[in-house]
């Protein structure tokens, strides 16, 4: 099987990690208004990679199990969109959106609901403004919380077959003093991710037009 992909000049690569860095800001601030305390995100890095080498790279990272919500997308380009934790992470989110005092048996009670608000916030949030800087609208589907390690996070989100790629973003939070490290990963074909290079290419000229002006 050979394997498929899409090179982003360095132009492109930066217009895209500036375009994901303002929709993680808004995606904070949206946090932030949910749960009453400062949240800080930061995407130091994007990658295009194979489902495989996305898989093996959180495999290296994460030696638990994966917590992850995934919400589909449609509009000017399409794919699935997930953020991902690894289990520990995940809880430790649950206390600082749901509240310091809960019992374990509670925490594990309330995790998905939590955790579903979280990331419908999170990834609803970054999607949508990256959509309206490229001057494009997108839908999303209802949040689903599912588990297990990379392979089967990156197979079960996979229904375009092997030419999916997986654009990779390491995310860092801080919420409430904790250290929650998570992924954000927006799976996509090939012809949604050449959608999405045209509409970045506009983007970055729109915005040496206005550098100029």
């Amino acid at each position: 099987m050979t394997t498929v992909t899409v090179d982003l000049t360095e132009l492109q690569r930066d217009a895209f990690t500036e375009l994901v860095n303002i929709g993680v800001s808004k995606a904070a601030a949206s946090l932030r208004k949910m749960i009453g305390v400062q949240v800080l995100l930061s995407v130091p890095a994007v990658e295009i990679v194979s489902q495989a080498q996305a898989a093996r790279m959180i495999g290296e990272r994460e030696a638990s199990e994966l917590v992850v919500v995934q919400q589909d997308f449609t509009g000017a380009f399409g794919g699935r969109a997930l953020l991902i934790f690894p289990q520990e992470n995940g809880r430790e989110l649950v206390r600082a959106v749901a509240g310091e005092d809960l019992s374990a048996e509670e925490v594990l009670e309330l995790e998905d609901e939590a955790l579903t608000e979280t990331g419908n916030v999170i990834l609803n949030g970054c999607l949508a403004t990256m959509a309206n800087l490229l001057q494009r609208t997108l839908s999303m589907s209802l949040p689903e919380v599912i588990r297990g390690d990379g392979p089967r996070i990156f197979q079960s989100a996979s229904d375009e077959g092997n030419d999916a790629l997986v654009l990779f973003l390491y995310i860092n939070f801080a919420v409430r003093e904790r250290d929650i490290r998570g992924y954000i990963a927006m799976l996509m074909d090939l012809p949604a991710l050449e959608s999405l290079k045209v509409l970045i290419d506009g983007f970055v000229e729109r915005a040496i037009g206005e550098t100029e002006s």
